[in-house]
């Protein structure tokens, strides 16, 4: 497994190495022990599974509000999706900035999302199954959205997404007072 940091702090894109021969493959998707020694201890308590039809689906960007925050290990397991975060932790030196990426069932990249980020995908193939783990289980009261268009992310879309009531609803980036704070590490 090859652990990638990127230019936000505390994001990072896994690569799972695959062993393949003529009946397919087989990948180590998840491993605490690699993780622990890059420096990040995540313990996952839950799994979601998320399938959207359509190409150009799109939902995002959400978060779960302290204490209930979520870090996310996310991966494409059919199809094609467009992967999108933002940091907005209170006093990181990468409040604001975005990060987005292709996870396909074909790359087998995943990102490996912190708390204190909003995170969003757009399809890019039908029938796209998303799986991923949380370090904390989903709270209703707790759950927000910030309107995916204001957070100045190309997306990649050719026409209107497909957006659920809530995702339509959500708040402009500019309307939002951000409930995490940076901890240096």
């Amino acid at each position: 497994m090859d652990i990638r940091k990127t230019d936000i702090p505390d994001l990072l894109v896994i690569e799972p190495k695959r062993f393949g021969d003529d009946r397919g493959y087989f990948a180590e998707t998840y491993n605490r022990q690699r993780l622990l020694e890059a420096g990040y201890d995540y313990r996952f308590v839950q799994d979601n599974h998320s399938l959207s039809s359509e190409v150009g689906t799109l939902r995002g960007m959400h978060f779960q509000a302290p204490p209930y925050a979520q870090a996310k290990l996310v991966r494409c397991v059919r199809g094609s999706i467009f992967d999108a975060v933002m940091d907005v932790r209170k006093g990181s030196p990468t409040y604001g900035h975005s990060f987005g990426l292709e996870l396909s069932a074909e790359n087998g990249l995943q990102l490996m999302v912190p708390e204190g980020f909003l995170h969003g995908f757009a399809t890019r193939a039908p029938d796209s199954e998303i799986v991923y783990k949380v370090n904390n289980h989903y709270n209703r009261e707790a759950d927000g959205s910030v309107h995916w268009d204001s957070c100045g992310i190309d997306w990649g879309l050719t026409g209107d997404p497909v957006l659920s009531d809530k995702d339509k609803a959500a708040i402009p980036l500019d309307q939002f007072d951000s409930p995490f704070e940076w901890t240096p590490a």
